[in-house]
């Protein structure tokens, strides 16, 4: 569990599958991907990352609010093995529902996800990745003090789809501040 002035990180629980289900239904929730979660699809995509947190220590963590404990969504990092040519490395991501957006809580979040990454896992870098039309993504890239490395295609996105290219973002140990 990581705390952050507003929001604590934790392991998934029973209660965060109704509210992640209602995410993966929204379409500006899910607009920067190339379709919406089924129900089952949501539930699979948590007893995956929960499985992964159980057999790792770390993950996308579920992000509840420290004053109301309610779950708002998932930060955290995820290991990717071979996808991408950029590969192996480890990923910070976030996905919010959509009441929570614009208040710093990505941001505030994925510092925390960042500095245990850095300082608890030692890792030397660590990426973000997103479609190019997710300017409010990048714009949290670059407030926790990623650089743009490049762009690229989405190699699980279809051929001629509209979220096909991706940028990168990456930073490194010894860059970043917390």
């Amino acid at each position: 569990m990581i705390e952050t002035k507003r929001l604590i990180l934790r392991q998934w629980k029973e209660s965060d599958v109704e509210p992640f289900i209602t995410m993966g239904l929204d379409q500006d929730v899910m607009q920067f991907f190339p379709n919406l979660l089924t129900p089952q699809e949501s539930h699979n995509l948590i007893q995956k990352i929960s499985s992964l947190i159980n057999e790792n220590g770390w993950g996308f963590w579920a992000v509840e609010l420290k004053e109301t404990h309610q779950f708002i969504g998932f930060i955290g990092l995820h290991s990717q093995p071979e996808q991408f040519d950029f590969s192996p490395c480890v990923e910070i991501g976030w996905r919010l529902a959509k009441e929570f957006w614009k208040q710093g809580y990505a941001t505030e979040g994925a510092k925390a996800a960042l500095d245990y990454g850095f300082n608890v896992l030692n890792l030397d870098k660590i990426v973000s990745f997103t479609a190019n039309t997710n300017t409010p993504s990048q714009a949290v890239m670059e407030r926790l003090g990623m650089h743009k490395v490049k762009n690229f295609d989405h190699p699980k996105v279809p051929l001629h789809h509209q979220l096909k290219a991706h940028v990168l973002y990456e930073i490194t140990n010894s860059s970043f501040n917390f």
